[in-house]
């Protein structure tokens, strides 16, 4: 839009309900969050109402972009057209620029491209236009996105003398100075930011990295990790300190790794984080856990239980007592997988406990208790401690040493059943694993009810995925019909062009009947116990995720990505 005027952006929204209006109707936004916000404004600001509630953290800033544009009628500016150097002028102000939330985009021979994020702000984009003696192009862009790439292009003025040292690398600056700097608006806006596009995208992770000459910021999304625009390097050690700082760490150790927790609200939702952080050669290494109450999924099929399947998992746990594994790597949804299990199993009549590293999820009607190592109170000494509660489950987050497996064996022989994960490639694994830390065999044998291992992949895109005719060879590998068919990954807008959208499990549920018994006794191997479960009717990972496959749920490189073909 070329040459835009006040009085052209006044006429466009005439007759039109107000954005506001608009995004209380479709859902965005509820009436009492809208009250919240005038109340917080008092009446005195002078600041737009929606740009309150992005601040209080009620609204997302990328619906306000998308319905200022719709009833501005501009364009919505593409991130990808962003600019990687800041476009000079010498008649706009850097400080103008921020305070009126504009940021140049081109600075053509007639025209001034410029994106806004607040369209109906005539004043700025009149002003810009006098300055520059030429009409302006306008765009409408997220509040965030402006944000962003001002400190990135044309940094703060207020915080550059600070921003850096100049030492060698870049990360010693004092404790107080970091803290200084950690509470500063742009390190509060860039690392907020961060924190909500990870959400708005539900990401499992942010990674944010420190090297020699940039400080390389990633989202683990559907389990894949991928880089974002790269914050500015001179605020490495500020935006560090400031995650430091919102989990309750100290600043100024920076030789050894730390954990923390934060709990914040963002777009209107508790949040909460698990923060690591360890010292790398360039700085420390910051990974921050989302933990999304809203995102937990309880229900079995939804996190890819068949019917098959679930009716041999929900007997096992129909059970009165003994051992229930569920097994399989680190980030493979176990402990989704035993929360699922516990709603299902928590009645009125039944007390149910559990000792985990760290909580979660909080399960209403379930007693948690977190482990506590400094004070002693680790996985074994808290499950020794459970059985003077009589409970009728135990749920221990994990076993990992020969301690904890053997209260859990007492446990289940005392009449109580317990529910825990152990880290192993599949369900055959988990027992060999529980052999290796030293449990007695007979006691397995007698104990351990069933395990259930998994693995999670990718799902396809639903908008964009594609169908196709697998070679012959493939489908004689795969042990394929005729008519079966393949799906594969696309990509479109809806999911950012990966072809992948979610996330669900491959399962397999190995009951321990008398044959495997036998085979513990016998010492045999994990493949053996394998292939006896197979024999009497195990579907595999591999083979749940065959059938996933030509269902159109994943694609075939996905399963062959995470489960031994089989």
């Amino acid at each position: 839009m070329s040459g835009i005027s006040g009085q052209s952006i006044i006429e466009a929204v005439e007759e039109r309900k107000l954005p506001i209006d608009l995004l209380v109707e479709r859902g965005k936004l509820s009436s009492a969050a809208v009250e919240r916000g005038r109340l917080a404004a008092g009446g005195q600001s002078q600041e737009r109402l929606e740009f309150t509630l992005i601040r209080l953290g009620l609204l997302s800033d990328q619906a306000v972009a998308e319905v200022f544009a719709e009833t501005s009628e501009l364009p919505r500016l593409a991130v990808e057209a962003i600019p990687r150097e800041a476009v000079e002028h010498e008649r706009l102000n850097p400080r103008f620029l921020r305070s009126a939330r504009v940021l140049p985009l081109i600075d053509g021979e007639e025209t001034l491209g410029i994106a806004v994020a607040d369209p109906f702000d005539v004043f700025s984009i009149q002003a810009i236009r006098f300055a520059v003696k030429k009409p302006v192009s306008v765009q409408v862009a997220a509040l965030g996105e402006i944000e962003a790439a001002l400190d990135r292009l044309y940094g703060d003025p207020e915080n550059a003398a600070s921003a850096g040292d100049g030492s060698e690398d870049g990360f010693s600056a004092d404790s107080e100075r970091l803290r200084d700097m950690a509470s500063e608006a742009p390190v509060i806006r860039l690392v907020s930011r961060l924190i909500e596009e990870a959400v708005e995208k539900s990401a499992s992770d942010i990674h944010i990295e420190p090297f020699e000459n940039k400080l390389k910021v990633r989202f683990r999304l559907d389990g894949m990790l991928r880089e974002i625009e790269e914050p500015p390097y001179q605020l490495a050690a500020a935006i560090v300190s400031r995650v430091k700082i919102l989990a309750k760490l100290n600043i100024a150790e920076r030789r050894l790794p730390q954990d923390g927790r934060i709990r914040i609200a963002v777009k209107g939702k508790e949040i909460d984080f698990r923060v690591s952080t360890a010292p790398t050669v360039h700085g420390e290494s910051v990974v921050l856990r989302i933990l999304d109450r809203s995102q937990l999924t309880l229900d079995f099929h939804a996190l890819g239980f068949d019917d098959r399947t679930l009716k041999i998992y929900l007997d096992l746990l129909a059970l009165p007592h003994g051992i229930m594994l569920v097994t399989g790597p680190t980030g493979s949804g176990k402990t989704t997988t035993l929360y699922a299990s516990l709603d299902h199993l928590n009645v009125p009549d039944r007390k149910i406990l559990t000792v985990e590293d760290p909580v979660e999820y909080m399960l209403e009607g379930v007693n948690q208790v977190q482990v506590h190592p400094e004070i002693g109170r680790g996985f074994a000494s808290t499950l020794r401690s459970f059985l003077r509660q009589d409970p009728d489950i135990l749920m221990v987050g994990e076993i990992r040493d020969i301690e904890t497996a053997r209260i859990a064996v007492q446990s289940a022989l005392t009449g109580h059943l317990v529910l825990s994960t152990v880290h192993t490639n599949d369900a055959a694994g988990g027992i060999t694993r529980l052999l290796d830390m030293g449990v007695e065999d007979f006691l397995l044998m007698s104990t351990v009810i069933g395990l259930a291992g998994q693995r999670l992949v990718r799902c396809l895109c639903p908008h964009c995925r594609e169908q196709y005719q697998p070679a012959p060879e493939w489908r004689a590998r795969l042990g394929l019909d005729a008519d079966d068919m393949l799906w594969r990954a696309v990509g479109c807008a809806e999911c950012g062009g990966t072809g992948y959208a979610g996330r669900t499990a491959l399962l397999e549920v190995l009951p321990v009947t008398d044959r495997i018994r036998v085979l513990i006794l016998e010492g045999a191997d994990a493949q053996k116990i394998r292939d006896a479960a197979v024999a009497e009717g195990m579907v595999t990972m591999f083979r749940d995720g065959v059938a996933k496959a030509t269902s159109g749920l994943t694609s075939i490189e996905e399963v062959f990505r995470v489960a031994a073909e089989a």
